[in-house]
């Protein structure tokens, strides 16, 4: 079982940025995808960034490119989110996710495919 802890969230100025963490415990980091979902009032829960077991591979929604930026550190258990630029459409509830997966398995973007949820930080972006 694989525990989650979400940080770093909160209110920040339109152009600003926020750097999120994602420690975990109960499990071997590293054979797992991390990924950052998000979720606004009224809204389904939106794929944000994901990155490979191993750190190699990351892949974006389209959105946030350019601007935000997922990394890991296998030693801390530790996944990051850092945001840029930010906008009032990145307002939302951040989670964290966890997928255990073989070697060779792609990165996934569906909120289905994750077994393991953080609890989610508030990022509110002001105009």
């Amino acid at each position: 079982q694989v525990q989650l802890v979400e940080s770093g969230g909160g209110l920040v100025q339109a152009g600003g940025s926020l750097r999120l963490s994602c420690t975990t415990s109960g499990g071997t980091f590293n054979r797992y995808d991390m990924a950052w979902f998000r979720q606004a009032p009224g809204k389904d829960r939106e794929f944000v960034a994901v990155i490979s077991r191993n750190g190699r591979n990351t892949n974006y929604v389209d959105s946030v490119k350019g601007r935000f930026s997922i990394s890991r550190d296998n030693d801390k258990k530790t996944v990051f989110l850092q945001m840029d630029s930010l906008k009032l459409e990145d307002t939302a509830v951040y989670y964290c996710a966890a997928r255990h997966v073989i070697l060779t398995a792609a990165t996934s973007v569906r909120p289905a495919d994750y077994a393991y949820w953080g609890q989610g930080t508030q990022v509110t972006v002001s105009s």
